[in-house]
């Protein structure tokens, strides 16, 4: 079974393996990480990704699914 495409989630997943793969050159000295820049891309993901599901949930209602007007 296929699950239903979340923007939001790809947001959040997107940032933390960018967030981790930042943390994890830093720790082997490969990049010098801009701290308060990684330490914001955290917040800033929370916010985008809460902003993208209020979008994308006021965008589905179930009441005016064409689907659901089929049913008897």
């Amino acid at each position: 079974m296929r699950h239903p495409f979340e923007p939001a989630r790809l947001i959040w997943g997107l940032t933390a393996l960018t967030l981790a793969t930042a943390y994890g050159l830093d720790a082997l000295a490969l990049w010098q990480a801009p701290g308060p820049w990684l330490f914001l891309a955290l917040p800033a993901a929370l916010i985008l990704s809460g902003i993208v599901t209020a979008v994308r949930g006021r965008s589905r209602h179930p009441h005016t699914d064409a689907s659901a007007a089929m049913e008897p």
